[in-house]
């Protein structure tokens, strides 16, 4: 996919998602991402975070009235060509943003549940995942879930019976409304990621990345955020997923590690000296 970073008038998409502040994860690893992509992000914050590049200490959820309005203002001003929804914060803002989105049924929903951190610290209480069982799920376009995310909700939507395998989790996560199933193999034990893309009829793609050594702070955030960029170009579902892996591995494999924990991800790696502006 070729991107034309000087575009006077980009794709927008709208993000609802959480603030980090060490700038790996969150709303402010999706504006990265989608400024790296050609895209223009408009942001809605759903919680502020306590955290660095190891794990995360604590969580403010902001009150789902104010991230309500936050959506309305942007949305009656700008037309949205995608959202994207990451750490969501509460149960009222699940409620919240389900009713916004609803509201825009023509606009691709891509969906990162992100129920942890690297750490293994919750950022989903079992009130969120139900929430998000309930009224995200049959709303999304994608959702992009690693294989740890993608048993839980599983685990959510049947009452605490995880899939036996990682088909299984695709099967009843479609069944639960998403139209397309994007799961991860960033967390399994296997020599290469392999990132399998699942839809009505069974899988359409499954792509194998090399594994790179390290672990990286936003990875999934990156993802997720490259799908919605890729969308709001106008490419077709399974392109789209093809180009935001390409541009995700690529920001992995130029990681940097600013503090003591996980390695950020450089989502501005196309713009170091020698390179095009083709994103593999």
């Amino acid at each position: 996919m070729t991107i034309n970073r000087n575009d006077p008038h980009p794709p927008l998409v709208l993000v609802f998602a959480a603030a980090d502040p060490t700038g790996g994860a969150g709303i402010q690893a999706d504006i990265m991402t989608l400024s790296g992509m050609g895209c223009h992000a408009l942001t809605v914050i759903t919680a502020l975070t306590v955290q660095d590049t190891a794990g995360v200490e604590d969580v403010l959820a902001i009150d789902a009235d104010f991230v309500a309005e936050q959506a309305r203002a942007v949305l009656e001003d700008m037309p949205v060509q995608a959202f994207k929804l990451g750490v969501l914060g509460s149960a009222d803002n699940v409620a919240a943003i389900a009713g916004i989105i609803a509201d825009y049924p023509h606009i691709p929903v891509v969906v990162d549940p992100v129920v942890a951190s690297g750490r293994g610290d919750e950022l989903a209480s079992e009130g969120m995942l139900e929430a998000l069982c309930e009224l995200i799920l049959p709303q999304a376009t994608v959702i992009t879930p690693n294989t740890m995310e993608a048993r839980r909700l599983v685990a959510c939507l049947s009452g605490g019976q995880e899939g036996s395998t990682l088909s299984d989790c695709a099967q009843h996560l479609l069944e639960a409304g998403c139209e397309y199933v994007l799961i991860t193999g960033s967390h399994a034990q296997t020599p290469q990621v392999v990132n399998t893309l699942y839809g009505a009829g069974g899988v359409i793609r499954a792509d194998s990345w090399e594994r790179l050594p390290g672990s990286y702070h936003g990875s999934g955030c990156t993802l997720a955020s490259a799908v919605a960029a890729a969308l709001a170009h106008g490419l077709e579902m399974p392109e789209a997923v093809f180009e935001a892996q390409g541009f995700t591995w690529q920001a992995l494999a130029s990681a940097f590690r600013p503090g003591m924990g996980q390695h950020i991800p450089n989502r501005f790696f196309w713009a170091r000296p020698g390179r095009d502006d083709e994103v593999a």
